[in-house]
């Protein structure tokens, strides 16, 4: 493969809405350079909660049973006007006009993860579905977008996900220490580099539930979005059965390259382990939340122990997403893993809540340098993939 041609400067925003469905994180930033020769510096970050109606609809077209074709399209254009409002706040924080942006990266509305290969109409195929369409988000700002991450790589036999490895390698790679990098998400997923890694040492898999598990709990049994610092689960008793219970199905012995959203950890599994409570006489709020959040913790670790450890065992476990805001599951993490630290992105300059917006700001990035980001070795592809679509609306180039 050629060198690619010198990496411009370039302002970029990156946008990120997960399987969380809370809204949509977007980031500015800074980018110049590529692979380990980036150089990123983040310029402002605002969050924007999705209205109730409209994550309801996105829950409802995140399930098969639920889902329909007008509404998924009428979705898919809705959450690009989303997107544009969101960029449009983040550059007014950040003082700056829109039309100084040369170059959004977009990753977009997970509705469906199907990486696994199944039949359609006579031949098998794996698909993913991300909704915001980049070409009218580009249209609108009259900026350049990158969207559609994803579809590359599983063209090539992979899973589409995780994306961010290639990220987390480029910026927070040490020459001295091991790490593994957990994100927090609605699901966990977890990066391991070796000190000095090269792009090809890289691990990288989906270990289960993040905040999902936890988030549909507290929705259904405390009438709030989320679990605030975990303090309703901390006031609980972990139902240990229960729990061994929960870990024993058979994504988690699942060997990587994985991945996983809703389809697997959403509104049914939800009801079974409701269900499966019920039978154990775990009743109470707290011991249910307690219980959901020792879920993701142990299923992070269990999948450390199982996967990683036996040939590249970490110095530090470093945080991001949601989660970090969730002292108790954090302090689960720390039991699980001790003396192995848990420690925030944020010791590394990184905003723990930003993290994977900035991910896809450098993604787009590095799409417009022609490189690719796609880490066979996390994803299961047979090779290197340039990712993502580029838009590019009248007379604007990608410097």
């Amino acid at each position: 493969m050629p060198a690619p041609p010198a990496a411009s400067p370039r302002l970029v925003a990156g946008l990120m809405s997960g399987t969380s469905l809370d809204g949509v994180d977007a980031v500015l930033a800074h980018v110049e350079g590529t692979g380990r020769r980036l150089s990123v510096t983040s310029l402002g970050f605002v969050h924007q909660p999705y209205p109730a109606a409209l994550r309801s609809l996105i829950a409802a077209q995140s399930t098969p049973e639920r889902s329909s074709v007008g509404a998924v399209s009428q979705l898919n254009v809705r959450l690009a006007h989303v997107y544009g409002a969101a960029v449009r706040s983040l550059m007014d924080t950040a003082g700056q006009p829109v039309e100084a942006l040369d170059l959004i990266g977009l990753h977009g509305q997970t509705v469906y993860h199907h990486p696994t290969p199944a039949d359609c109409a006579g031949q098998a195929v794996a698909s993913t579905l991300q909704l915001g369409d980049p070409s009218t988000l580009a249209t609108l700002l009259q900026v350049p977008v990158v969207g559609h991450f994803r579809q590359a790589d599983m063209a090539l036999g992979g899973q589409g996900a995780p994306l961010v490895p290639y990220v987390d390698w480029a910026l927070c790679t040490s020459a001295e220490e091991a790490r593994g990098l957990l994100n927090l998400g609605g699901i966990a997923n977890l990066t391991v580099l070796p000190a000095g890694a090269a792009l090809t040492d890289v691990q990288a898999f989906d270990t289960g539930p993040g905040n999902m598990v936890i988030d549909g709990l507290a929705e259904r049994l405390l009438g709030q979005p989320f679990d605030a610092g975990g303090t309703a689960a901390a006031s609980g008793t972990i139902a240990n059965g229960l729990l061994a219970d929960l870990l024993n199905i058979p994504f988690f012995a699942q060997a990587p390259p994985r991945s996983t959203g809703r389809e697997a950890f959403g509104a049914a599994f939800l009801e079974d382990l409701l269900q499966q409570a019920t039978a154990a006489g775990v009743t109470e709020p707290a011991d249910l939340l307690a219980t959901g959040t020792a879920l993701t913790a142990a299923s992070v670790y269990q999948a450390y122990v199982r996967f990683v450890r036996p040939t590249q065992p970490i110095a530090a476990l470093w945080v991001s997403g949601g989660g970090v805001h969730n002292t108790f599951l954090l302090q689960k993490l720390a039991d699980a893993f001790a003396p192995v630290p848990v420690r925030s992105v944020a010791v590394l300059g990184i905003d723990p809540d930003a993290k994977e917006a900035l991910a896809f700001a450098v993604l787009a990035h590095e799409t417009a340098n022609g490189v690719p980001t796609n880490v066979p070795s996390a994803t299961g592809a047979t090779g290197r993939a340039v990712l993502g679509t580029l838009c590019r609306p009248a007379g604007r180039d990608v410097g």
